[in-house]
């Protein structure tokens, strides 16, 4: 099997994680659902079935060669599919122990942890990021089109589960679409179900980026911040989505984004753009208005254009 046929990819800025290297464990685009709202695209390959898709040698070999030649914060089991099909996903954390002391964060759209063995294999990772949508059924079909031998309750008892025997952290996302899981009654019964989970953090995101289906469609900014007093202090807005007032206060909003951004770490607009969900000409435009200001400064690497704040080199 060759290499290419998986990917490691990144570092790429997270707004969640800091600079995440990616580990994409399953071929595209297999998965236990077929989100309305995945930016990926539509699953090509619906299953529950665990397998080692890739050899978990080939796979520390490629790691071991990024860990040497870049930086970064985290690593990251992502990318086009679900990483709990993995078969092999406890060997393969234990052999990335051995090459680094960042953390290792999965995640998962959470469809899985029902099973045992699937529990098992992830207690060595440190963060996990599973997502919640809803606690009924029909609302869970119309959102992620899971495999027919998935149900909604099922589900939550695994993620319940998995924080019982689970000692890592857990950032739980709700994920938000307007008109289907944004009533009282949703957030309602979300919410006592986030309760019995008990995680670390709630993340509360919508979507960004172009979904898989038009029906997917954010809600904003206020219900945003509204969700999230309503899920009290450990909740936290994880999107970008600018206030919708005026031109100009949207403009705002995206710079002060990528001002945040570049404060961190250096990125390349590419970067800016896939992290914040903003067009990349549209990027392009507001990085030469801060580069004209003064505010940022460019510099050349290995060929490519990385951008850096004058506040952080200060």
């Amino acid at each position: 099997m060759k290499l290419t046929n998986y990917r490691i990819f990144g570092p790429v800025p997270s707004r969640r994680l800091g600079l995440s290297l990616g580990i994409d464990l399953v071929p595209f685009k297999t998965c236990t659902y077929d989100c309305i709202y995945c930016q990926v695209g539509r699953t090509t390959n619906k299953t529950i079935e665990c397998k080692e898709f890739f050899p978990v040698e080939d796979i520390l070999s490629q790691l071991k060669e990024k860990i040497l030649s870049t930086s970064f914060d985290v690593i990251t089991f992502s990318g086009s599919g679900e990483p709990t099909l993995y078969k092999r996903l406890d060997e393969l954390v234990y052999e990335i122990k051995k090459l680094t002391n960042k953390k290792i964060v999965l995640l998962t759209n959470g469809s899985l942890f029902w099973n045992d063995e699937v529990r098992k294999r992830v207690l060595d990772v440190d963060i996990i990021l599973p997502t919640i949508t809803t606690v009924f059924e029909e609302t869970h079909r119309l959102i992620h089109r899971p495999h027919p031998k998935l149900n909604i309750n099922q589900i939550i008892d695994g993620l319940i589960k998995l924080r019982n025997e689970y000692d890592g952290k857990i950032f739980l996302e709700f994920f938000i679409l307007k008109g289907i899981n944004d009533n009282e009654k949703e957030l309602t019964a979300v919410k006592q179900t986030i309760d019995k989970i008990n995680p670390e953090k709630i993340q509360i995101n919508t979507v960004v980026r172009p979904p898989s289906e038009k029906i997917a469609v954010p809600v904003s900014s206020e219900d945003l911040r509204k969700v999230c007093d309503f899920f009290g202090n450990k909740a936290e807005i994880i999107a970008y989505i600018p206030r919708i007032s005026s031109t100009e206060e949207v403009k705002e909003d995206k710079i002060k984004a990528i001002l945040e951004m570049i404060k961190r770490r250096p990125v390349k607009d590419i970067d800016i753009s896939n992290a914040l969900g903003i067009d990349i000409n549209e990027v392009h435009s507001i990085i030469k208005g801060l580069l004209i200001k003064g505010m940022i400064s460019e510099y050349e690497h290995l060929g490519d254009t990385y951008y850096v704040s004058k506040e952080g080199q200060r």
